[in-house]
């Protein structure tokens, strides 16, 4: 939905930052992220099973059907898979769309910094309820495998600047019924901390790359996924929980 007139009404304060130290933020994610896959191992559980229920997901279906809402309203996730024409040379089995909602979220996000944002890239706010953070590859085994960030169209809300985007992935709690998912995703937003700010960079230079070019940057199917980064999760643990 069209927010401009609720986020004019907002407090203009800055989006908040963890400010734990990178090392021990990496840590936490390592720790959780195991205790999470280990508790799968012992249990004989699928990462994806509370949502896929020992199918294979429909090519664009979302899952679960509605989609799995934080109950406080700030954050919602979806998992679905693309055709393998669509994305010819990918392994991956599907991803997750993570997005913040403006219902919950809104009052993080400071409305004069996310003007300035759409006035760079020629671009007017949106009535979308909900903004894009991130996109996770997930292998056939439930691993991640990837991160990634997709423009504007492909998902048919609106992107957040750099700042409010990362305030809110490294302030962010998942509470959506499905808890190995919501740690999974969590876990990784501590882990890779420094490369999702990375991964935002370039997110952004792609955006501004585009603009130059004139309007409709957001809306243009030529520019699809913004940055994105191959993960080695067993060498990131190994780094994290050695520090």
């Amino acid at each position: 939905m069209d927010h401009a007139a609720r986020m004019a009404d907002q407090p203009k304060t800055r989006p908040r930052r963890s400010v734990t130290p990178a090392p021990d933020v990496e840590r936490r994610g390592a720790n959780a992220l195991v205790d999470t896959y280990r508790h799968l191992a012992l249990t004989r559980s699928h990462l994806l099973e509370p949502i896929l229920q020992g199918a294979s997901p429909t090519q664009w279906e979302h899952y679960p059907g509605d989609d799995a809402i934080s109950i406080d309203r700030r954050y919602q996730w979806y998992y679905h898979s693309h055709s393998p024409a669509d994305r010819p040379g990918s392994i991956e089995h599907g991803h997750f769309h993570l997005f913040a909602r403006m219902e919950g979220a809104g009052k993080r996000i400071d409305a004069s910094t996310e003007r300035k944002f759409l006035a760079e890239l020629s671009e007017p706010d949106s009535k979308a309820a909900t903004r894009h953070l991130m996109g996770v590859g997930m292998s056939p085994v439930g691993v991640p495998i990837s991160l990634f960030t997709v423009n504007r169209w492909v998902t048919g809300d609106l992107l957040l600047s750099r700042e409010s985007t990362l305030s809110l992935l490294e302030l962010m709690t998942l509470d959506t019924g499905y808890p190995a998912i919501d740690a999974v995703l969590t876990a990784l937003a501590a882990l890779y901390r420094a490369e999702i700010r990375s991964l935002m960079s370039q997110r952004d230079q792609s955006l501004r790359a585009r603009a130059v070019k004139g309007p409709g940057t957001m809306d243009d199917p030529t520019v699809e996924v913004l940055s994105g980064l191959s993960l080695d999760l067993d060498k990131q643990l190994s780094t994290a929980l050695s520090s």
